[in-house]
């Protein structure tokens, strides 16, 4: 891909957006000291989190526009490729981002909880609306780890800035559950759509061409991240994407074994199951009864 700037270190994408770095490791920028541009497509060797303040270009994930509008969160982890896309002429950026390197994390308690927050693999229509109380706590610990950055190096420094990271992170996941329940009319509709997904595969050949359907199969044919999509049918339904698709399974496999013309091994393959055995194990795994158990009972 051409015209891709690389940011590797926190320095780099401080110089960058005309930023002293106070620490190597990570920092918080203000966006309108950055110079006017019309921004190229970047790739990010960091973890960051940026605060929208205007529409200046529309940003890139993947093949789609983020959802964002004011007092918007975009999140973005090391590895991605981001940009804007739109406008061939110089706008002035706006807002703050906190940008940290991965190595911050390394010795911390955060090294493994960061694979908790999901939010930062989310794509396109996930971007966090921030109502306006829950703006003032992101910026104002925003302002704490600038605040800590620019007060110089001690024995407390890390630990304070990991501690006001830690703080943010476990904000965002509070403001995302409050965001899954108030865009209910959003959700509401991915939850149905998932319903329907699942009925139209059951009722095509493709689980006897594809198998089984995955998480990541229903999140992409959702276009959808699969983390987004996951946690959002965790909150809406209390069941993992996983186990909502095996309660379907069991369903639509039930509704199968009653009708007697239908041989079990018949229902297998029909079903997605490669092998008849792996059928009873799961059918019998998730209802305490073999398919023929089960066939007898319902006559009985």
């Amino acid at each position: 891909m051409e015209n891709i700037i690389r940011f590797e270190t926190v320095d780099q994408y401080s110089s960058y957006n005309n930023h002293p770095t106070f620490h190597p490791l990570i920092n918080i920028i203000d966006y309108s000291k950055s110079k006017p541009g019309n921004e190229k497509m970047m790739y990010l060797g960091l973890y960051s989190i940026v605060l929208k303040d205007i529409a200046c270009g529309d940003i890139i994930y993947g093949k789609e526009t983020y959802d964002y509008q004011n007092g918007t969160l975009v999140f973005f982890a090391p590895g991605q490729i981001v940009g804007y896309e739109g406008s061939s002429e110089h706008y002035q950026p706006m807002g703050i981002g906190l940008i940290f390197h991965p190595d911050l994390l390394h010795g911390t308690n955060l090294a493994e909880q960061i694979k908790e927050f999901h939010y930062f693999t989310y794509q396109s229509r996930e971007a966090l609306h921030l109502a306006d109380n829950e703006r003032e706590i992101v910026t104002d610990i925003f302002l704490n780890i600038q605040t800590e950055l620019k007060n110089g190096h001690d024995q407390y420094s890390n630990k304070l800035i990991i501690a006001h990271l830690e703080l943010l992170l476990n904000y965002i996941l509070r403001f995302y559950d409050r965001q899954f329940d108030t865009r209910k009319e959003i959700n509401s509709g991915i939850l149905s759509d998932f319903e329907a997904l699942l009925d139209h595969y059951f009722d095509s050949e493709k689980p006897q061409t594809i198998g089984l359907p995955s998480v990541g199969w229903c999140a992409d044919a959702m276009n959808l991240s699969a983390n987004y999509f996951g946690d959002l049918i965790k909150k809406k339904t209390s069941y993992s994407a996983q186990e909502y698709i095996h309660r379907k399974i069991i369903s639509v496999a039930k509704n199968k074994i009653f009708d007697p013309r239908k041989r079990l091994n018949e229902i297998a393959f029909e079903m997605g199951f490669g092998y008849p055995a792996n059928f009873t194990r799961f059918f019998k795994h998730h209802t305490g009864m073999s398919p023929i158990e089960f066939r007898k009972s319902s006559i009985s």
